[in-house]
C-alpha cells in the first residue's frame, strides 16, 4: 500500500462541509464543559475509537490532543489494552466499554448491549451521555472519511 492518499480529505473537498463540521466538535466540547465531561476523557474515547478504525490521522490527532489535555503519556499509551490497564477509573472505563461497542457495531447482534449502556448510564447522565454518544459517532464519522480516502499521519 501506498503511504499517500487516494484523494484530499473530503472534509476539505466538499464545499461548505468544514465550517459544520468544526461548529459540531466545538458544540460538542461546550456540551461536555456545561455536563461535567473531562476534556481528557473525550480524547482516550476518540484516541480509542480511532484505533479500533486504524485512522492514524485521528490516533496521532488525538493522542496529541490527549497529552495536552493533561492526560498522561502512559494513560495515552495504554488506553488500547484499557481493560488490563489500572489507569483508567470506572467513569473512563465505561466511556471506553461505549465507545467500542458503538465503534463496532456490526460484530454483535445487540451492538450495544444493555451492561454497557447502563454503566455509561450510571456515570454520565441526560446531556452528559448524549454528549457522548454524539461524540462517538463523530469520532466513527471522520474515521470513516479518512480510512476510505487513505488519509496519512504527517503526510500533510
Amino acid at each position: 500500500m501506498s503511504l499517500k492518499p487516494r484523494i484530499a480529505s473530503p472534509v476539505a473537498l466538499v464545499p461548505d462541509l468544514a465550517d459544520p463540521l468544526q461548529a459540531l466538535g466545538r458544540a460538542l466540547f461546550a456540551s461536555a464543559e456545561q455536563s461535567g465531561i473531562p476534556k481528557g476523557t473525550l480524547y482516550l474515547v476518540y484516541l480509542r475509537v480511532s484505533q479500533i478504525n486504524g485512522d492514524s490521522v485521528c490516533v496521532e490527532l488525538h493522542s496529541r490532543n490527549a497529552l495536552q489535555a493533561g492526560v498522561t503519556p502512559e494513560r495515552v499509551t495504554a488506553v488500547a489494552a484499557w481493560r488490563d490497564s489500572a489507569l483508567f477509573n470506572e467513569a473512563e472505563r465505561a466511556a471506553l466499554a461505549l465507545g467500542e461497542a458503538i465503534a463496532r457495531i456490526a460484530d454483535r447482534p445487540d451492538p450495544v448491549p444493555d451492561e454497557i449502556y447502563r454503566e455509561a448510564e450510571r456515570h454520565y447522565e441526560g446531556q452528559a451521555l448524549a454528549t457522548l454518544i454524539a461524540g462517538i459517532a463523530t469520532a466513527n464519522f471522520y474515521n470513516r472519511l479518512n480510512v476510505a480516502t487513505r488519509q496519512i499521519a504527517g503526510a500533510n
